[in-house]
């Protein structure tokens, strides 16, 4: 029996299937190229391929090129409209149009403007089957004015405020990218602080010293003419402001609280707000019915603006910008309303038709607001082109019946609306084309046996042929049983035999005519290998030898490759390949692993594969302990809902006793990559009962445990998806907080992937006051884990729920908790301030609680503000830093440390919540009493003297009061360091100097200074001083220990090595050597000499002469002698006299009752405030003076 199989007639409509598609692309020249057999002698109406955009922006310094190609057969010709009317490019030398092709060129270069060819052009393609036109061409030259000129003044602000520096770009086409840069164009750096708005201005939500510049200058860069334009500088001079107010967030744009947004489909929806504010406040975005989409939703400008690309017409709604600081936050509400230009849904098809035969057109489009159809007919509209009784338009859909070749034509379908068109051409060719076999004549086809084989026959027919298959010369019966044959004309043979050898023959068929071609199939033999290579195990320094036979057909010649671990054999010596073997000599233990041989032939490929598993020589190694080898061969069984067997084999225990497996499993759908434990079970099984949870990708592996430690996992075992359930827990840490005075955001932590339990995890929020009768209110929300409940009242309590569900069902009643919507800043302040001074650091303060509605939110407790204002005593008015006491819960009292006696200070109480402080209290005054005061500043002991030294200090730095007198008292340290009697002197409280009198002199003091107030006397103050020595008499006695005084004399002058002094004193001598000698001879006659007469007449004749001739030396008492100067000692320039500079003691040169000594020896006695020496008793008699004495005095 013959096969024939018709082949249904297509017509291209919606659900038509593959025959028509192939026979519209064979004709088409938008999609498929034409075949060449059909090119020769096909006829086809015009079909646009190549034009120029609809707005077509030009460069003005170019040539002008307009484009518009077509294909057709015959080849079209073409002619433009401009404006509408008939361009005649014969007329115009400066255009051209290219040969063979409707473009356009218009050459400005050489003479004209391109602002003279500004306008709308349409090109039309024809041939005798029809006319395809155009788009309109929007032709329009780039344009990059210059900047009005404009005088700027420069701008002076202070430190915080906002600016906006305008750029007002000139109108360009296409309109300009703007930038900002100074005089070195450098980019201005933009921040969350200073960015630049869509509109191109600088924005500043707060300036700051840094920002003054005098090159503010903005750019216009248009790209179509590769220019740029600048703006005048604008000059900016920030001045730094001594305190910058905080304040809360205002708008510099958009302007008001609610604006509107209108864009097209398909495009980027930009919606922007700047804010300005101190500090700098942070933009967030919302949409308030519904979610910004993830994907497309992008934030720009540090987040001021909002991108959405690919906007749609869901994508319409409410967009709210928020602006925040720390002082507050504010709104802007954007209306956005989405439009579309027309787009196509279905644009018209072109349509191959035979004579008699019916067909549509179809033109469908969509758009916001709906377009208008319209069609036209060769480029003249449908209602004045010629009638055709065999088409009828019928709105978007152009209905033919019985068409003839007549009917062939290009329609265009026009769909417009406010925001645009779309224009498409389809041309309708009715053909008369007997049957055509496009496969080649002859085709050898080679099959491998027991495999499909596809015959092709690619026929072109018009009507459409019907195809028939024949075999062999005689044409036996094909059985359709075994045959399939494709809508192209393709014959498949499912599983081809060597029978199927042989020579077939397509037959097409319309009734035009017929066609046929023959083609050949040959059936191969299967490459097979029927000598594997095996598995194999090698001392290391051996030989081993892989064998790979290979059986092919006769007529396929193969090519035999060796793989190591599937790639190429080392490029080694060590390896050799011949006709069936692979040989690796002197194995090494790299070259372990799988060796695979692989046959190839033009029609197939065989492999097969061994293992070389490369171990050490013998002897045998003593036994190695290690942790066990991996389990393997992981198996699940008994596959229930919540459960699974899995079972494995264990590895090599390594010389050590398994103990026990661990079992992990991995969630591929949620978790991939992490492993979790499962169980554990004993090393003596192989075998695990497993729970499970709902809507889990399972994957299972095992590791072994012995004594050295854990093995590798295994490999994973089969992957198992459990079946979904309802979730079974609810999320945790449910809290519901205000954050705005007006709202309550409920927040939850959100179930994992593995909590699921089920595909399409949501959540049902749930929420109402916890003292109202109000019902249960609701909302669904998904992958979130916050919601916020607008327009609640303010710190309410309400009760909260949270219930997870997926697309199986609800999870179990959750539990309810309390929160409590937003709090807000307390009203009332804290009432009857009253303040108890406990002494003058020390005061307690009382206030009464405020009432707790007023509160409005959580107490944290109640916050003393209080300052020192001014000194009691007036006279140093001075305002101090404010300091704050916070006393936490609902305390109604508190104590204030750290107070300064004798102050005025001021206090206000606040209450606090967590919103912040409520209204201050109204100020309270109290006054600390005095208390002792501090030590005074400094002491200081100047001018030291042989009787006196002089006190200066400074008064306390902290009085604490009035002062009512300063106490000093001294008393004298000996050279043991051992105190004499304490003298105790007031002082008045105005003075800051006083000089002690009547001191012994070279003496030490410790003197103790403190002053007083009412309250009692404050720290003192101590210091040591010593009086100083008079070297007149003391030339020669040991000094005392004047240790380190601060009021010992200095810068004295040693007079011993002056020689005027040296001179002197060899006189003096001399003349009391002379005396000497008179006086011993006088007394040794028994008479009076006349020195002894004049000691009858005056108190002291000694004495007296050297008063008169030199005044500068004091004078002693009677009973103070002095050892003689060793020769050639002298006072050192301090005036103290060395100790070791004489051994000896005053007392053996003298006995007077005057002379006081220290256990030391050292003199402290004090000097006679007498001019004139009283006659000393019993010193009358002729007993002359100790020449000794006489000496000493002199010295």
């Amino acid at each position: 029996m013959q096969l024939k199989k018709m082949l249904r007639r297509k017509r291209l409509s919606a659900g038509r299937a593959p025959m028509i598609l192939f026979l519209c692309q064979m004709i088409s020249a938008l999609d498929v190229p034409l075949d060449p057999k059909l090119l020769e002698d096909l006829v086809q109406p015009p079909t646009i391929t190549q034009q120029s955009p609809k707005d077509y922006i030009i460069d003005p310094r170019e040539n002008i090129v307009i484009q518009c190609e077509a294909k057709g057969k015959p080849p079209p010709s073409f002619s433009w409209t401009r404006n509408g009317t008939h361009f005649d490019i014969d007329k115009d030398p400066l255009v051209t149009m290219k040969p063979g092709s409707g473009t356009l060129t218009i050459n400005i270069m050489s003479e004209g403007k391109a602002e003279t060819y500004e306008g709308v052009y349409q090109c039309t393609a024809r041939n005798e089957r029809g006319a395809a036109i155009s788009n309109n061409i929007v032709v329009r030259p780039s344009r990059s004015p210059l900047w009005t000129k404009e005088k700027l003044e420069p701008i002076i602000l202070r430190n915080g405020q906002s600016l906006i520096l305008p750029c007002r770009p000139p109108l360009g086409l296409p309109p300009p990218i703007i930038f900002w840069m100074d005089n070195s164009f450098q980019r201005l750096p933009q921040s969350e602080r200073v960015s630049q708005g869509l509109n191109g201005d600088l924005y500043f939500s707060n300036v700051l010293p840094e920002d003054t510049r005098e090159d503010y200058i903005c750019y216009a860069r248009f790209n179509h003419t590769q220019t740029i334009q600048q703006k005048q500088p604008i000059s900016v001079k920030v001045i730094s402001a001594k305190s910058n107010r905080e304040r809360p967030p205002t708008f510099l744009t958009p302007e008001g609280n609610a604006s509107h947004k209108e864009e097209l489909r398909g495009n980027v929806l930009s919606l922007e707000c700047i804010a300005e504010g101190l500090p700098t406040p942070i933009i967030y975005w919302i949409k308030e019915d519904g979610t910004l989409p993830i994907n497309r939703t992008f934030y720009r400008n540090f987040k001021k603006t909002l991108q959405i690309i690919q906007v749609s017409e869901a994508d319409s709604g409410n967009y709210q910008c928020i602006a925040k600081n720390p002082l507050g936050a504010i709104h802007h509400t954007i209306s956005v309303t989405v439009k579309a230009a027309p787009y196509w849904i279905m644009a018209p098809q072109n349509l191959v038709l035979s004579p008699g035969e019916d067909g549509r057109l179809m033109c469908r489009a969509n758009g916001n607001p709906k377009p208008r159809i319209s069609w036209l007919l060769n480029g003249v509209p449908g209602e004045i082109a010629p009638d055709d009784p065999s088409r009828k338009i019928d709105g978007d859909t152009i209905i033919f019946s019985n068409v003839q070749e007549r009917s062939s034509a290009v329609y265009q379908c026009n769909a417009s609306n406010e925001y645009g068109y779309l224009l498409a051409n389809a041309f309708v060719n009715v053909l008369a084309e007997p049957p055509r076999i496009l496969t080649s004549a002859n085709t050898l086809y080679q099959v491998i046996a027991d495999r499909p084989a596809l015959l092709d026959c690619a026929f072109f027919g018009s009507p459409l042929p019907t195809i028939e298959w024949f075999k062999g010369a005689k044409g036996s019966a094909l059985r359709e049983d075994i045959y399939v044959l494709h809508e192209n004309g393709t014959l498949e043979i499912p599983v081809a035999q060597k029978d199927s050898t042989g020579t077939y023959t397509c037959v097409a068929r319309n009734k035009l005519g017929m066609a046929k071609n023959e083609v050949h199939l040959e059936i191969k033999d299967a490459t097979r290998i029927i000598k594997q290579p095996e598995y194999a195990v090698m001392q290391r320094g051996g030989t081993v030898s892989f064998e790979c036979k290979v059986k092919h057909d006769h007529t396929l010649i193969p090519t035999i490759t060796w793989l190591k671990d599937n790639g190429e054999l080392p490029n080694d010596g060590r390896f050799t390949v011949d006709k069936d073997h692979l040989v690796v000599a002197d194995v090494r233990d790299d070259d372990g692993g799988t060796y695979t041989c692989v046959a190839n032939t033009t029609l197939d490929n065989v492999s097969a594969s061994a293992v070389l598993s490369v171990v050490a020589p013998t002897p045998t190694p003593a036994p190695i302990y290690d942790v066990p080898n991996p389990p393997f061969d992981l198996e699940l069984t008994d596959q229930l809902d919540k459960s699974v067997q899995l079972s494995w084999t264990p590895g090599n225990d390594n010389n050590s006793p398994i103990t026990k497996f661990i079992i992990e499993y991995e969630d591929a759908m949620h978790e991939a990559g992490l492993w979790h434990l499962q169980t554990e079970v004993s090393g003596m099984q192989t075998t695990a009962q497993l729970k499970l949870s709902p809507y889990v990708n399972y994957s299972f592996r095992v590791m072994a445990v012995n004594s050295l430690g854990r093995s590798l996992p295994s490999e994973a075992s089969e992957q198992y998806l459990t079946k979904a359930a309802e979730p079974d827990t609810n999320p945790t840490a449910v809290e519901g907080l205000g954050s705005e005075p007006d709202n309550l955001v409920i927040t939850w932590k959100p179930l994992n992937g593995f909590e699921s339990n089920g595909p399409g995890l949501q959540y049902k929020v749930s929420w109402r006051q916890k003292d109202g009768d109000d019902e249960w209110t609701s909302v669904v929300v998904a992958n979130v884990s916050k919601y916020i409940v607008s327009g609640t009242p303010t710190f309410v309590p309400y009760l909260i729920k949270v219930q997870a569900l997926n697309d199986v069902g609800f999870a179990p009643e959750p539990a309810v908790v309390m929160g409590h919507s937003g709090e807000d800043l307390p009203m009332v302040a804290p009432g009857n301030v009253h303040v108890n001074v406990v002494n003058s650091t020390l005061a307690e303060v009382h206030w009464d609680p405020v009432p707790l509605k007023s509160i409005r939110g959580h107490l944290q407790g109640y916050r003393i503000y209080y300052w020192k204002a001014q000194s009691s005593s007036k006279r140093n008015r001075r305002h101090l830093e404010k300091k704050i006491l916070t006393f936490q819960g609902s305390k109604t009292h508190g104590m204030l440390p750290g107070l300064e006696p004798f102050s005025h200070y001021t206090l206000n109480v606040r209450v606090v919540n967590g919103k912040g402080e409520g209204p201050a209290s109204p100020d309270r005054v109290f006054n600390t009493p005095e208390g002792v005061p501090s030590a005074p500043s400094s002491l200081k002991i100047v001018n030291p003297t042989l009787d006196s030294l002089t006190l200066e200090w400074d008064p306390p730095s902290r009085p604490n009061g009035i002062l009512t007198e300063y106490t000093l008292k001294y008393q004298p340290i000996n050279s043991t360091h051992e105190l004499g009697p304490l003298v105790d002197l007031k002082i008045p409280a105005n003075k800051t100097r006083w000089t002690l009198k009547n001191l012994n002199f070279s003496t030490r003091y410790k003197f103790y200074f403190y002053a007083q107030t009412a309250a009692g006397s404050g720290s003192q103050i101590t210091e040591e001083a010593v009086t100083t020595v008079d070297e007149g008499k003391m030339a020669g006695i040991p000094p005392p220990d004047v240790g380190a005084g601060k009021a010992m004399a200095s810068r004295q002058v040693d007079i011993a090595t002056q020689g005027w002094f040296i001179g002197l004193m060899c006189a003096v001598a001399l003349l009391i050597l002379i005396l000497l000698i008179v006086c011993f001879i006088r007394r040794n006659k028994g008479g009076k000499y006349p020195v002894k007469e004049k000691e009858d007449a005056h108190a002291d004749p000694e004495i007296q002469p050297m008063k008169e001739d030199d005044g500068t030396f004091g004078e002693y008492s009677d009973a103070e002698d002095h050892k003689p100067l060793k020769k050639g000692s002298r006072t050192p320039s301090d005036r103290t006299v060395k100790k070791e500079d004489s051994d000896d003691s005053l007392v053996d040169y003298g006995e007077g009752v005057n002379g006081q000594f220290n256990e030391d020896g050292s003199f402290i006695g004090q000097y006679s405030g007498k001019k004139e020496k009283e006659p000393a008793e019993g010193n009358e008699s002729s007993e002359a003076p100790s020449p000794v004495n006489a000496m000493n005095s002199f010295v």
